[in-house]
């Protein structure tokens, strides 16, 4: 099953609170325990300074000033939990009691006072169970202190609810929104303006699904146009092979099997060409040294004169598009004229107003043939596109006209 990535940033952030707010509570305990013992243990340090100084001055021990310190001259006179708790070499010693008590035991060595020599040792014992400040609060305001640490922790663990609902919210929406893809749609993230890896992440995300749906379409518009444009020609070229089993070929025949060869492979180059438009850029070419490219790739274009053919181009036509897209929409517009327009057809090239025109006249004496720029217009129209083009086909009873308009050099 899977696990949300909120609830896990919600565990992590809840888990990471309360670790915070234990070791901040346990530091806080401590440091409250060593301060309190470092002020009794000031206590006694003054006490035993005030203790020597009168018997180095008086020779006789002093009653110390507070009432929480006893002064013992002997370690037998110490209560019996005292001494069954330290050694006889202890010098300071901490003894916890059941009955209350919390005794602090400091051991001096005092010089010889006036008119005395040698040392002798005294035990300071402090019973501090009354100043003792932690475990009085503990006592006291204990079920305040757990209540409001309660609190707190939950108050934390609120805010890091909220917190991994805020952070993960646009990573959840892209999930679902990348969820709800369907083939063929499109792609459009809402996180596509963030500023930040998410709005990347969308941004390359909508990319890629967009490049992924193109690559389908392409595949998609390949496999019906191979069946539908080259199954005219290849049922023709077959009826002339079946007629070829019972006569030779006559030069009609052959002719016609010859052109539709020409179709095949012309076909076939527009084909892989549109299949491949995705990795073809768009670059300023010449159209002119197109269109002269594929006129004389026309077999006996040489021999043509001004009737035949009439060109009226620029010395230079600069656009943008793609070059090899260009020469084969130009070359197919100008086999298609020349085939279907008959073998006495003129062609006409002009160029004007942004806009390239290709006619031919139609012979009316080859009617089953003549069918002018129709035959294939899906396939011109898709390389015309591809490149930002546009083409309309305006067919006539004894002329027909394409206009292509191509984008202009910038």
């Amino acid at each position: 099953m899977a696990r949300s990535i909120r609830r896990s940033l919600f565990a992590a952030l809840a888990g990471f609170t309360v670790l915070i707010c234990l070791c901040y509570t346990g530091l806080a305990v401590v440091i409250a325990y060593v301060t309190e013992d470092m002020l009794v243990e000031r206590l006694l340090v003054r006490e035993a300074a005030a203790i020597e100084q009168h018997a180095a001055r008086h020779g006789v021990l002093p009653r110390p000033a507070s009432d929480l310190v006893t002064l013992h001259t002997s370690r037998d006179t110490l209560p019996t939990v005292v001494r069954a708790a330290t050694a006889p070499g202890d010098l300071r010693a901490e003894v916890f009691t059941r009955t209350g008590q919390h005794y602090h035991l400091m051991v001096r060595d005092l010089a010889g006072g006036a008119g005395q020599a040698g040392t002798r040792r005294i035990y300071m014992l402090a019973d501090v169970a009354p100043v003792l400040v932690v475990s009085k609060v503990v006592q006291d305001v204990g079920g305040v202190l757990i209540f409001v640490a309660a609190a707190l922790i939950a108050l934390a663990l609120l805010l890091a609810w909220l917190l991994a609902r805020r952070l993960v919210q646009p990573l959840q929406i892209l999930a679902q929104e990348a969820q709800a893809l369907r083939p063929g749609g499109t792609a459009s993230f809402s996180a596509r303006g963030r500023p930040d890896e998410i709005g990347i992440l969308a941004e390359r995300l909508e990319s890629s699904f967009s490049e992924l749906q193109a690559a389908l379409r392409r595949e998609h518009d390949f496999t019906r146009d191979v069946g539908h444009e080259l199954r005219t020609p290849l049922t023709i070229m077959n009826n002339t092979l079946a007629l070829a089993a019972r006569r030779p070929l006559g030069r009609d025949e052959f002719g016609q099997l010859q052109a539709g060869l020409d179709e095949l492979r012309a076909t076939i180059d527009v084909l892989f060409a549109l299949a491949r438009a995705e990795h073809v850029g768009l670059d300023v070419f010449d159209l002119r040294d197109c269109i002269e490219h594929a006129l004389l790739g026309v077999p006996g274009a040489n021999e043509w004169d001004e009737q035949r053919l009439a060109l009226t181009l620029p010395e230079r036509l600069p656009v943008q598009g793609n070059r090899h897209l260009a020469l084969l929409l130009v070359t197919n517009c100008v086999g298609n004229a020349l085939f279907h327009g008959g073998p006495q057809a003129r062609l006409a090239i002009g160029y004007a107003d942004g806009k390239l025109v290709i006619a031919n006249t139609l012979d009316a004496a080859h009617a089953g043939k003549v069918q002018g720029f129709a035959h294939g217009q899906n396939l011109l129209a898709r390389v015309a596109r591809s490149m930002g083009w546009a083409i309309a086909f305006h067919p006539g009873e004894a002329r027909y006209r394409v206009d292509i308009r191509p984008l202009p050099s910038r």
